[in-house]
């Protein structure tokens, strides 16, 4: 989306619910816990952020990201709220960050409830600076995801991404497929009909991964470090927003937080 087209606008998502403007983090995801608050889309804005008890619960979550974006290697939004410049044919240019993030979680406790092995999906467009809204997002759950995991993810996983909204949808439950080695990574959704992003390792000096360590990974306290990987395929394949991008920024990297770390 252009910058001139980027006024705070709604829209319907996959499941046909009407989606508020200008979301804050925590209801972005908050309202995509569909089995916990199953009328949220049709709430106004704000008013579900997921439930007191949830909010209160305590937790841990360690996952692993097989990420990808449209920005170049490596991605400025890491050091900045400007993504990368594209250029047009036309000599103009615009700035945006269209991701695609295949998660699984290695570890993670919920109220006592187990978050091992779960995977979700998470799309979208930091647009031109995120300090000030992000464009899009869209989550998906695989199916066998239970409302308690999915109200732990809508809990945890907004602590870890500081942005407004300008958009947001649940996404109809897919399959997710996610393998990872040091030499290569590949996540699909609905086995690549949804979405792929697939990595190689940056060839270095030896034959271990390049890895940037001691940079915060957004609000996660704790990370081991940027394993680079630029990615040969990175699309999103669902509606309007689908986009596809080669040779730009990838990268994994494992993440640790807890309900200790966030601060009220």
């Amino acid at each position: 989306m252009a910058p001139a087209a980027a006024a705070a606008h709604s829209h319907r998502n996959t499941r046909g619910f009407p989606v508020s403007n200008e979301v804050t983090r925590r209801a972005f995801l908050g309202v995509a816990a569909a089995g916990a608050v199953a009328t949220a889309f049709e709430s106004p804005l704000g008013a579900v952020i997921g439930s007191e008890q949830a909010a209160k619960a305590a937790w841990t979550m360690n996952a692993t990201i097989i990420e990808a974006c449209s920005c170049t290697m490596f991605c400025p939004c890491y050091f900045s709220t400007i993504p990368s410049a594209h250029s047009h044919g036309s000599g103009m240019s615009e700035h945006f960050c269209r991701f695609n993030m295949g998660y699984r979680i290695n570890q993670g406790r919920f109220n006592g409830v187990a978050l091992d092995g779960l995977k979700f999906w998470i799309a979208g467009d930091l647009g031109a600076d995120f300090s000030k809204s992000g464009e899009w997002a869209e989550i998906t759950f695989e199916p066998s995801a239970t409302k308690q995991q999915r109200e732990a993810i809508t809990t945890i996983v907004p602590n870890v991404y500081p942005v407004k909204w300008k958009a947001f949808s649940l996404g109809q439950d897919a399959a997710i497929d996610w393998t990872a080695t040091k030499d290569r990574a590949e996540a699909r959704l609905d086995a690549g009909k949804g979405g792929i992003v697939t990595l190689r390792r940056n060839p270095g000096m030896s034959g271990d991964p390049t890895v940037i360590a001691n940079l915060r990974y957004f609000g996660a306290p704790r990370n081991t470090g940027f394993h680079l990987m630029p990615n040969e395929t990175h699309a999103y394949r669902r509606g309007p927003n689908a986009f596809e991008f080669k040779g730009t920024t990838g990268f994994m990297i494992t993440y640790d937080i807890t309900s200790k770390d966030v601060t009220t």
